[in-house]
């Protein structure tokens, strides 16, 4: 039999409302989670790196912001920040760090090659993909500086990916990429619009969002009075809270060490923590006199560096600051003997005063020692550039550290990226993996349950309906 349209209108009514009170909202549309931590892996253009520090440029290239290299030839930069959505798979993060190319020394010292690309950000939507980055280059010819902020800079090519559903972390590998007009403009000229660059890979970490809170005041009697925070005591006089020191030894040794020829890797113990482009050494202890602009202080944690022909441990770091000059040093470990305290280079300090409760150098630029040049086996000679050195003391209990780089958390147990090429890319095979599967019903089971609850309704309207007939008076 076929229901009236009352009973159909209360059937229908019926089941919007159950379903409604049935179906969360996170089942109609998932929430988008925050991206916090990882890194980005790009060479940008590897050929383009050879012309700057071949026999033509004759030039080179610097990092900034925390910038570090993974492999032969790609660039890390670090520390993403942004948004996905798994449900439709957009997906942004922007990173930190940047890289400086320079080539083609005039002989007014100036560069005539001088480009710099830093804070690179993905952005993923409908299935297209787009890098975009800071760019400060110096057009060839005419020589005028152009500054561009967040130029799209490469066209991702997504093809075989599929964003949608990923957990965490959200990860791509070797994504193929070409020129963007607006980047071949932004690149000073240097190549056309649709030149193929080198792939990009990344890694992110990614937070499901918070439960919300009910919002209904809690039915307690009596209003609990919250702790007060203990405050921890003042520093005596000449001391200080805590203190870091941030140190990459040397970009070229870390290469040295991964690369070919030592086929080694470095080992972290004792509290040591690994920025990327640099190591911190943590827990500093020590005398510091902000009048004299003096300090005296002591480090934990340790790097072993180990590799074909190769055993060197730098550990129990020191940092002493006297007259404007810096000296790093530490305890140097070879082949099992170890020589006390040997300072490895020294640094500029010009100004060592507190400000917010923080004392700060950074990135000085360090050279290294005569006992430098033997803790390395006379690989480098008194006097080489070695590694800028970053230093901070907390002098009060607001003061905060600065923070690491953040490479994501899977970034000690990730294998670098292959060094990209020139050749043709091949399709990007690494996909978001599968969102975690969760104990709760899914939306299916929902409908399922709607389902039923409309044939309880039709059911229920059709009994009222022959109850009003069944009432109601003979003709």
């Amino acid at each position: 039999m076929l229901l009236s349209r009352p009973a159909r209108a209360l059937a229908v009514t019926l089941f919007a409302a159950l379903l409604a009170t049935l179906i969360p909202a996170s089942a109609a549309h998932a929430e988008s989670r925050t991206v916090q931590g990882g890194r980005l892996d790009w060479g940008i253009k590897s050929s383009f790196q050879s012309y700057v520090t071949g026999p033509v440029a004759q030039g080179g290239w610097s990092l900034t912001g925390g910038a570090a290299t993974v492999g032969g030839s790609q660039f890390r930069f670090h520390s993403a920040r942004g948004s996905y959505d798994p449900e439709t798979g957009a997906f942004e993060a922007a990173f930190s760090g940047g890289v400086r190319f320079t080539g083609h020394r005039k002989a007014d010292g100036t560069n005539e090659l001088d480009l710099t690309i830093s804070r690179p950000r993905i952005r993923v939507q409908g299935g297209r993909g787009t890098l975009y980055a800071d760019m400060a280059s110096k057009a060839k010819g005419s020589g005028r500086t152009t500054v561009s902020s967040q130029v799209p800079l490469a066209t991702l090519h997504l093809g075989g990916i599929d964003m949608r559903g990923g957990g965490s972390p959200v990860a791509l590998a070797g994504v193929p990429a070409t020129l963007t007009a607006q980047g071949a403009t932004a690149f000073a000229g240097y190549y056309p619009a649709g030149t193929r660059l080198d792939p990009v890979s990344l890694s992110v970490d990614v937070r499901a969002p918070r439960p919300k809170t009910p919002t209904t005041a809690p039915t307690s009697a009596a209003p609990t009075k919250a702790p007060e925070p203990s405050k921890s005591p003042a520093p005596a006089a000449g001391s200080f809270r805590d203190a870091a020191v941030d140190w990459g030894v040397r970009r070229t040794f870390r290469e040295y060490v991964t690369g070919s020829i030592a086929q080694g890797k470095w080992t972290l113990a004792d509290g040591a923590r690994d920025g990327g482009a640099l190591f911190r050494f943590t827990a500093g202890k020590g005398t510091y006199d902000p009048a004299g602009k003096t300090l005296d202080a002591a480090f934990a944690g340790s790097v072993r560096f180990t590799g074909t022909h190769l055993d060197l441990t730098l550990g129990k770091v020191t940092v002493r600051v006297k007259d404007g000059k810096g000296t790093l040093g530490a305890d140097v470990t070879t082949s099992g003997r170890t020589e006390k305290n040997v300072p490895l280079v020294t640094f500029a300090v010009p100004d060592l005063a507190p400000k917010n409760g923080l004392a700060a150098v950074t990135e000085a630029p360090a050279t290294l020692t005569e006992g430098g040049a033997g803790a390395f086996g006379g690989m480098y000679r008194a006097g080489t550039a070695m590694d800028p050195v970053s230093l901070a003391v907390t002098v009060d209990e607001k003061a905060q550290l600065p923070p690491l780089p953040d490479l994501g958390s899977d970034a000690a147990a990730a294998p670098p990226a292959a060094a990209a090429t020139t050749a043709p890319a091949k399709p990007a095979a690494t996909a978001p993996a599968a969102a975690a599967s969760s104990s709760g019903p899914s939306a299916g089971t929902y409908l399922a349950i709607g389902a039923g609850v409309l044939a309880v309704a039709a059911l229920a309207a059709l009994a009222v309906v022959r109850r009003r007939r069944a009432d109601a008076p003979a003709p």
